[in-house]
């Protein structure tokens, strides 16, 4: 019985992300979870304590989805430690994250929400952070050149470049996105090992 549960949770909260990508915040309603879900109506009432719950499972759940998974993990356990792999991770990350087209709106959808709610914002600061620390901790466990500094430039130069992918994808060709990830690892990682701050 709990294991439906959770099934029938995730499947609601899946359902969230996708009203979010959508029909933004605004249209996030209860109402609209069941509909995309196909379940019976009062459905998502029964599993979120208010709308507030819902937004902030939702965010979790979108950073769960984006997760690289084992294989691509043990990869790049074995992957050389120099630039070239580095280009390599980042053009895999930006595919990886652009193609969930609809998660990553529903981000976007939830930091613009995060500005009026005070309990949102704190969530995902909280979950932001510590994004952020374990992609720095992962770097440097791995061994590639680039320092900490280095990791958090090229999550915010790649952010927007994938916010620009997903919004207004004619504005650079696939060509161009990818000479501009080789660009930002090229600028921002200094080749022969840690950058000083």
């Amino acid at each position: 019985m709990v294991r439906r549960n959770d099934q029938r949770r995730a499947a609601l909260v899946d359902a969230a992300i996708e009203v979010l990508a959508a029909q933004g915040a605004r249209g996030l309603t209860f109402r609209a979870v069941d509909t995309e879900a196909a379940v019976p109506p009062g459905t998502a009432s029964n599993y979120f304590a208010n709308r507030d719950d819902l937004l902030t499972q939702a965010g979790a759940r979108v950073y769960e989805r984006l997760h690289p998974g084992e294989a691509a993990l043990a990869r790049q356990r074995t992957a050389p430690r120099d630039r070239d792999t580095y280009v390599q991770l980042m053009r895999e990350l930006v595919d990886r994250v652009a193609s969930f087209r609809t998660g990553y709106l529903a981000l976007l959808e939830l930091r613009l929400e995060a500005t009026r709610r005070p309990e949102l914002r704190a969530v995902l600061t909280e979950r932001v952070r510590e994004d952020v620390a374990a992609n720095v901790a992962h770097h440097e466990a791995s061994g590639l050149p680039g320092d900490a500094t280095a990791v958090k430039l090229l999550m915010l130069a790649l952010n927007w470049l994938i916010v620009e992918r997903l919004t207004l994808p004619d504005v650079f060709t696939e060509e161009e996105r990818d000479r501009l990830v080789t660009a930002a690892v090229e600028r921002i990682v200094a080749p022969d090992g840690p950058a000083r701050d």
